[in-house]
């Protein structure tokens, strides 16, 4: 390493050490390349965690934002400005389902709101606090506040924080019986689940799962909501992954690769939840910040095209193809699942807990990708990424693998 790349990872230790980064010092990127300090290339599969759908330094989105950030980059939620008005117009209409969104600032966030929202809705139904339970999956991620990390439903993301709030319930991922027994009590206010999830393994939900799930919350006089952070955007096919699975939900939750790496989350609110919030029910100091908004506009045109939608479904089948090439040619992939480009391969039994030592290997190799667990590797690129880069891509991990089993 250069003096200067040393001297930058010797400043992390006035991080709050929660983070274990590859020391590297990422400089610049381009499309689905980014640079170190040192000059290194790399080609990037893990989009900044799904997050630049478009890749890096999009034209469009640059030029959205240093025009806007030629005019304002804060007023508050004190007054009105126009980008945000004009996402949050756009945002109800190309859900196809919401009447209004609240706009924050992170994934977290907005699965915050989307947890308040559920509780201020069973409580303007008169339903007691002990009758809004909200049921989430084992092996789902919502976030980080105490709420959404209780959602979650992982021990390992709440071991130390007790005590946890209340009112959470939990079920097996894609399993209907234990649903409806959870449900049978009638103390529920809501089912609350990712449509892949994405921490949790990038597992899909099976089909027919969230239709099943709307009928048990129509059933029960229960709300369906949907953590689309990561699924949606286009990532998985379709703009918003639930238009697969013939389920309208009643609250949806974005963020990621809707400001195509400028911080910005969004919960959306359909027709039985859009009046229950009202004046100082809720709020935030930079959510609907008009630079982001403006990023979130350009983002949400382009990533709504027949043209990001096409390529997803043409790149998701060529790099789950190669990968299942891989897998049967080196016995170190069970199987590869997902939806779109979201795509996991889960390491062979013999090779359970290695993920994080295969993509060291693969970082060494000039390939960035990310881990769900320790048993499945995890594929988000950008969703205008190419025939050649995804070839690329695939003849990088075969040379990380092969230098990972050589030792």
């Amino acid at each position: 390493m250069t003096e200067n790349t040393d001297q930058l990872l010797n400043l992390s230790h006035y991080y709050l050490p929660v983070y274990r980064p590859r020391q590297v010092v990422l400089e610049r990127g381009q499309g689905v390349r980014v640079w170190d300090s040192e000059g290194h290339q790399y080609l990037d599969l893990a989009a900044g965690i799904a997050v630049c759908g478009l890749g890096h330094n999009d034209p469009d989105l640059h030029a959205a934002l240093v025009e806007q950030a030629g005019k304002l980059w804060h007023t508050s939620n004190v007054f009105y400005s126009e980008p945000p008005l004009r996402l949050a117009e756009e945002l109800v209409e190309a859900s196809r389902f919401a009447e209004r969104v609240f706009l924050c600032n992170s994934g977290a966030e907005a699965n915050e709101c989307a947890i308040k929202l559920v509780r201020k809705w069973a409580s303007s139904q008169g339903r007691p606090p002990q009758q809004r339970v909200i049921v989430t999956f084992r092996g789902s991620f919502h976030g980080r506040t105490l709420a959404a990390v209780t959602a979650g439903a992982q021990p390992k993301y709440q071991e130390g924080y007790e005590p946890l709030p209340g009112g959470f319930r939990y079920c097996d991922f894609n399993d209907e019986t234990q649903l409806e027994a959870a449900m049978a009590a009638g103390d529920v206010a809501a089912v609350m689940l990712e449509p892949v999830q994405g921490e949790g393994g990038v597992t899909p939900a099976k089909p027919g799962f969230l239709r099943r799930v709307r009928e048990l919350c129509d059933h029960h006089g229960a709300l369906m909501v949907l953590d689309e952070i990561q699924a949606g955007m286009g990532r998985t096919g379709t703009l918003f992954a639930f238009w697969q699975d013939e389920a309208t939900p009643d609250i949806v939750t974005l963020a990621k690769a809707l400001g195509g790496g400028f911080p910005i989350g969004a919960c959306l609110a359909g027709p039985k939840v859009a009046e229950t919030m009202q004046f100082g029910a809720h709020g935030t100091t930079f959510g609907g910040n008009p630079l982001a908004a403006a990023v979130a506009r350009v983002a949400l045109r382009k990533l709504g095209s027949s043209q990001i939608a096409a390529n997803v479904s043409r790149q998701s089948a060529a790099l789950r193809a190669g990968l299942e090439k891989l897998g049967a040619e080196t016995g170190v992939f069970s199987q590869v699942r997902g939806r779109g480009l979201m795509l996991g391969a889960v390491l062979a039994p013999a090779y359970a807990g290695q993920a994080g030592a295969i993509l060291d290997a693969a970082a060494a190799e000039g390939l960035l990708a990310l881990q769900a667990g320790p048993d499945v590797l995890r594929f988000v690129p950008a969703l205008n990424i190419t025939d050649a880069e995804v070839a690329e891509g695939l003849e990088l991990l075969a040379r990380a693998v092969a230098r990972w089993r050589k030792g």
